[in-house]
């Protein structure tokens, strides 16, 4: 019997499903984890081997991933890393770092700047960005993402499709009426507050980088201890979170919208 993956190998594939597959190949690196084989990309992927890699010959040509040409495993390349430090500057990224640093050193508490990515939070800067610490985190279980679930952009709606369960902490909300609870909550406090998030012990507020139109554009968290943010400086480190915010709304506006209009 022909498998669907089989198949695959054996019918050319239209060419959205071919940049979608190429695509895909490149989310398997998600997770900051070690280099892969082909086989390990087909596995993820649900493709023949053969195919998978193809995919990757092809964005090993194109710089988008590179080859250790000891193990022949593969990781994202050069092209990717060009594109993203591009990205991270038409953001407005880089002016927001130093806004990040003075909030973390006067809080003693780590400060992250997260937008998102269908159901993830994904940090774009701050405090989190290391090499052993992946970047994105699922939107129902983080005080960032449910800053970004309770004022979505234009578009944006439920945390749908989930993440695979074995990629969701134990306590993410994912029935709908419970989130959309929290979601209510967190609108009426105008903060998301979070013990022990993901993998991290500590708790996390979080504050929304609001745009113009009264929806966040990105969510700002100051992360340390239970003992570092207690309920009786919770009000402070609030105020600290909001002040950054009300800055990087300003400076992470596109540089003609931050002019006063004429007069």
């Amino acid at each position: 019997m022909t498998t669907q993956a089989d198949a695959g190998a054996v019918r050319a594939p239209s060419g959205a499903q071919a940049v979608r597959r190429a695509l895909d190949v490149l989310h398997c690196f998600h997770d900051n984890g070690p280099d892969l084989s082909a086989s390990d990309l087909a596995r993820r992927l649900g493709l023949s081997t053969s195919t998978a890699h193809r995919l990757a010959r092809t964005l090993l040509a194109t710089g988008f991933l590179e080859q250790d040409a000891r193990t022949a495993r593969y990781r994202l390349g050069p092209a990717v890393t060009e594109l993203g430090r591009l990205s991270y500057h038409q953001r407005g990224l880089h002016l927001a770092a130093p806004e990040l640093a003075d909030l973390a050193e006067r809080t003693r508490a780590a400060a992250d700047l997260a937008l998102r990515s269908g159901p993830h939070a994904v940090i774009v800067a701050g405090g989190s960005i290391t090499p052993k610490v992946g970047l994105r985190r699922p939107l129902m279980s983080t005080a960032l993402g449910k800053v970004l679930l309770a004022w979505p952009r234009a578009g944006e709606g439920a945390a749908r499709p989930l993440p695979p369960p074995s990629a969701l902490p134990e306590h993410a909300l994912t029935e709908p009426a419970v989130l959309e609870g929290e979601l209510a909550r967190v609108r009426e406090r105008g903060y998301a507050l979070d013990d022990g998030e993901s993998a991290h012990e500590g708790r996390t507020v979080a504050v929304p980088v609001l745009e113009r139109s009264g929806h966040a554009r990105f969510a700002l968290a100051v992360r340390a201890t239970a003992e570092v943010i207690t309920e009786a400086r919770l009000d402070w480190f609030l105020a600290q979170a909001r002040s950054c915010a009300r800055a990087l709304e300003v400076l992470l506006l596109p540089p003609g919208e931050r002019r006063a209009p004429a007069a």
